[in-house]
């Protein structure tokens, strides 16, 4: 074990954070908001500092309108006069139903009003494009976070689900326009999903100093190793997901690996597989969900780790995508 790290900058920001993110898609859907406040109270009494949102959390769920996980957060920032102690990252883009969806200049300036009140803040931390949107002009859209950046609304901006190719085109068109660049990525990263990320991605944000923040860092709860067979699948809301995408040959390969890490190192396997994120090149912090307090437990044992090459090795070749 090891001290709780530096923090870590995003990007050339100058903004800069603990290296884990509370991920607040469970807000308005699996966490309540007294449950919420539980969980945001001992992530931040951990030392721990940073929450990701978006405005279409948690329209998911069926009575959701969209906007339920930031209205909880404002209302937290509200009751503990802590706003100037926490980052705040939320997105815009995707779709809002009647409200509208995409990167025009017309819907993020809509959105963000629509964000800062849910919010009960006059600023964002980190503004990130939630997914890529082909029909408006890259220069658009960069133009239209410029503006809010001036404004004093937004003090840096990120990219969420971008390709590499898009993303290399946004950054080309803010350098040639003098606009402001993403400093940020946020793709869907972890021991088990790597191959997207790592064979153009990765190589894009190690050129242009991008930092990541990525998402899925636990692969919705598999990478706690709680789900094992579909029956395990079966008692989580996550759980269809988990079945599709995870419970394979080479999933619970994965987890085997993990369970060995996890005893050699006498954690969890939650804090292992943060941890080999934590230590992976552009990382600025994994995006980590939890509904329960001992799930923040886990994560201030990640913080504190320090996986040696033996372990890496061990889940790098469990994981390996070939």
């Amino acid at each position: 074990m090891v001290e709780i790290p530096d923090k870590r900058p995003l990007g050339r920001s100058g903004i800069e954070i603990m290296p884990l993110m509370f991920g607040g898609n469970v807000f308005g859907w699996t966490a309540d908001e007294q449950q919420s406040f539980a969980l945001l109270d001992a992530f931040t009494g951990a030392g721990l500092d940073s929450i990701d949102t978006a405005d279409v959390y948690s329209r998911f769920v069926e009575g959701n309108e969209g906007g339920e996980s930031e209205t909880i957060i404002g209302n937290w920032m509200a009751a503990r006069k802590n706003r100037e102690s926490v980052v705040i990252a939320t997105k815009v883009g995707h779709d809002m139903g009647p409200f509208g969806k995409g990167l025009s200049r017309k819907h993020i300036f809509k959105s963000v009003d629509e964000s800062l009140r849910r919010l009960r803040t006059d600023y964002i931390d980190l503004y990130q494009a939630h997914r890529d949107d082909l029909n408006t002009p890259m220069e658009e859209t960069l133009s239209a976070f410029a503006e809010l950046i001036r404004a004093g609304k937004v003090r840096a901006i990120g990219a969420s689900n971008f390709t590499a190719a898009r993303l290399r085109e946004a950054l080309a068109t803010s350098a040639r326009l003098g606009l402001p660049r993403y400093e940020t990525l946020q793709p869907r990263y972890n021991l088990y999903d790597r191959e997207e990320f790592e064979a153009e991605l990765l190589p894009l944000c190690l050129d242009e100093d991008i930092v990541v923040i990525p998402f899925y860092g636990l692969a919705a709860g598999f990478l706690t190793g709680k789900y094992r067979t579909e029956a395990d699948a079966a008692q989580s809301p996550r759980g269809s997901n988990v079945q599709r995408s995870y419970l394979n040959p080479r999933g619970l390969r994965i987890l085997k690996a993990l369970d060995e890490v996890a005893e050699a190192y006498g954690t969890s396997q939650a804090s292992i597989a943060l941890a080999w994120l934590m230590a992976q090149p552009t990382i600025a912090a994994p995006i980590a969900s939890a509904t329960k307090l001992s799930h923040i437990a886990d994560f201030v044992q990640a913080l504190r780790l320090e996986l040696g090459e033996f372990a890496l090795d061990k889940l790098n070749e469990a994981s390996n995508p070939a």
